[in-house]
């Protein structure tokens, strides 16, 4: 004899939508944007004046860090939100 029960229909369930921040503020600047950089104690003295934002980068701490580039070095450098003000 045949097993006649029917089967329940498997139900599908959705994964989790991922967790955001709600907390957490926002970069203060935008790629592109133009900005002065003021280099810490430990800098080069030189390495103040103006830059680029390249990318936005992730906090570090309670702090939003972004990769800036100057139009007079070959290189990007990796700075803090703090030692970035808007361009002069």
């Amino acid at each position: 004899m045949k097993n006649s029960a029917k089967k329940a229909p498997r139900e599908t369930v959705a994964a989790p939508a991922p967790v955001r921040e709600t907390g957490s503020r926002s970069h203060k600047f935008h790629v592109g944007q133009a900005v002065y950089f003021t280099a810490g104690t430990m800098g080069r003295p030189g390495a103040s004046g103006s830059y680029k934002i390249v990318k936005l980068l992730p906090s570090e701490g309670d702090e939003h860090q972004y990769r800036i580039k100057s139009p007079g070095e070959a290189f990007e450098r990796v700075a803090k939100e703090s030692q970035l003000d808007r361009d002069r």
